[in-house]
């Protein structure tokens, strides 16, 4: 007897409800593009502590870091693209509220991701080699080659997860996911990566819909990766999620100057936007839109 595939869908809370106190977590998406910011804020707002994020870093660092959720940060960046430096995460790194932080290069951190998903310790690379990514971060090591060649290079330990929380455009109820914009980042790697992943998207459809409109090769998540589904649209903003939506970037530059601002600023940007929940969010962010119209 043939069984249907699980109905992996669940709301926010439930997916948060899942997490606790000094897990890893990794988020996917890329600086400001594709993040899963809907999950982020619910985080935020979450009694989550003592975290290690693992990210290539947007606004979820930013947020996180700003209300002090994250006892070790794994990143190779945080930036806002049109604002170089996400001003969250430098007032945290200003004032050294983040107890850890390990800076990789980018091609480190990929590396470490895929160490990861195949269940790998570590893989060796040549980045990192002559850098001060090995200074700052002495625990690295380094191998030497078996082979004649007897090559030095960089062991890069692997990143492993608890979870880690995506966000793509389309995805099945079963846990069938896929992208529609320009990249795919690489989100497939933090689903491996990973013990659990609970992936947003911005619409849940038929099965048989993912493949009506864009090729197979878009699907990027199998149901076999994925522990939890939510139908969240427009769950990425501010950050891009092609060909849905851009980037908001007044939004983005409200958010910056609050981040960047005093704590009244910030104080009050937070119970506008970040106090409630996702609907509220959602709400707010019309009525700003409407008020710059």
């Amino acid at each position: 007897m043939s069984r249907k595939p699980r109905d992996k869908r669940m709301t926010i809370e439930e997916v948060v409800g899942t997490l606790e106190s000094g897990m890893t977590i990794g988020i996917g998406g890329w600086g400001p593009r594709r993040k899963p910011m809907a999950l982020v804020r619910a985080l935020y707002n979450s009694d989550l502590t003592d975290l290690t994020i693992v990210s290539w870093g947007g606004a979820d660092v930013g947020l996180l870091a700003r209300a002090r959720k994250i006892r070790r940060l794994v990143y190779a960046f945080v930036s806002l693209d049109s604002i170089p430096l996400e001003p969250n995460f430098q007032r945290a790194r200003q004032g050294k509220t983040i107890p850890e932080v390990v800076e990789l290069d980018e091609g480190m951190f990929q590396t470490g991701l895929r160490a990861a998903a195949q269940r790998l310790p570590f893989l060796p690379m040549r980045a990192g080699l002559g850098s001060d990514v090995l200074v700052n971060n002495p625990w690295i090591k380094t191998v030497t080659s078996p082979y004649d060649d007897g090559q030095e290079l960089v062991a890069v330990p692997a990143l492993e997860l608890d979870v880690a929380l995506v966000h793509l455009n389309r995805a099945d109820e079963h846990g069938n996911a896929s992208y529609l914009g320009p990249d795919p980042y690489f989100d497939d790697l933090f689903a491996m990566a990973a013990k659990k992943t609970y992936l947003s998207v911005e619409q849940v459809i038929d099965t048989a819909g993912l493949t009506v409109d864009s090729p197979v090769q878009r699907l990027l998540l199998s149901r076999m990766m994925v522990d939890g589904v939510v139908e969240t649209p427009n769950g990425a903003h501010f950050t891009t999620c092609t060909p849905d939506y851009e980037r908001d970037e007044g939004f983005q530059k409200a958010y910056a100057a609050a981040a960047g601002g005093s704590d009244e600023d910030w104080q009050s940007f937070h119970d506008r936007f970040l106090a409630g929940d996702e609907a509220s969010y959602q709400q707010a962010v019309r009525a700003f839109h409407e008020e710059q119209a």
